[in-house]
């Protein structure tokens, strides 16, 4: 998969510069960033409610999209998928690939075992799911 994304950067790199009025990639990078981020959001809302809904075909042809339009705002943003894929290893070297960091500071140490940083996790989202109740 890390190769598709990867052509499919090189592509819309080579197409931003393209005209306008025939390439969709590079109708976005003349509308810029928020448009850019709106139409990843409205991608991102039609996967979910295909899969709510319970049709996976169409899951499949908006994700499609929706990773279009995320590699549109890299290449504005000036993030490459490398840099993507650097992060996916220190969260899988800190966390196990599942795991998202959590947003408050938790200070793992590098020697910390993962079932260890993972029972700090579960403690740490009952203690915030306790708050919003």
């Amino acid at each position: 998969m890390g190769d598709s994304i990867e052509r499919l950067y090189e592509a819309v790199i080579a197409a931003k510069d393209l005209d306008p009025a025939t390439s969709r990639t590079a109708r976005l990078f003349q509308r810029g960033p928020a448009k850019m981020a709106k139409k990843l959001a409205e991608e991102a809302i039609e996967v979910v409610i295909d899969a709510v809904s319970g049709k996976p075909d169409a899951v499949v042809r908006e994700s499609a999209d929706l990773l279009y339009n995320l590699t549109v705002l890299w290449a504005s943003a000036g993030v490459k998928p490398a840099d993507v894929w650097r992060e996916m290893e220190r969260r899988e070297r800190l966390l196990g690939i599942a795991e998202k960091l959590p947003k408050t500071s938790v200070k793992l140490r590098k020697a910390t075992p993962v079932p260890v940083v993972r029972r700090r996790l579960v403690a740490l989202e009952s203690r915030l799911h306790k708050r919003q109740r």
